[in-house]
């Protein structure tokens, strides 16, 4: 017996030019999704804007200049804030803030922490 085909017009079916396929509904419209999304966006935004601003000063300028400049990073918190405007991203631009927030205060507690054990052992 020969093996059946696919009918052209098939689901799946070679050589059709698919277009990209659409994320699934849970990657649309969750609200779990574009929560955590945002807040590991936040936590990944604090890592790497900052080193990615101070790079491109680096190459740029002197390292006076860019020890003089790297304040001017603070405008990048403007990004979440912008997001928080429009409906449609309210949710993304708030748990993203949160994702900055609480990993800057993570960061801050275990630099105090290690400052404070590093203290009390050489006394």
């Amino acid at each position: 017996m020969r093996a059946h085909a696919e009918a052209p017009g098939a689901p799946g079916a070679p050589g059709q030019g698919e277009s990209q396929p659409q994320p699934s509904w849970w990657h649309r419209d969750h609200p779990t999704f574009s929560a955590l999304t945002g807040f590991f966006t936040g936590l990944a935004f604090v890592a790497v804007v900052p080193a990615v601003f101070v790079g491109l000063l680096h190459l740029l300028v002197d390292d006076e200049t860019t020890n003089d400049l790297f304040p001017l990073v603070l405008l990048s918190l403007m990004v979440p804030l912008g997001l928080m405007g429009p409906a449609h991203t309210r949710r993304f631009g708030r748990y993203m803030l949160i994702g900055i927030v609480v990993t800057a205060l993570v960061v801050g507690g275990v630099a105090s922490l290690v400052v404070w054990a590093m203290m009390e052992r050489d006394l």
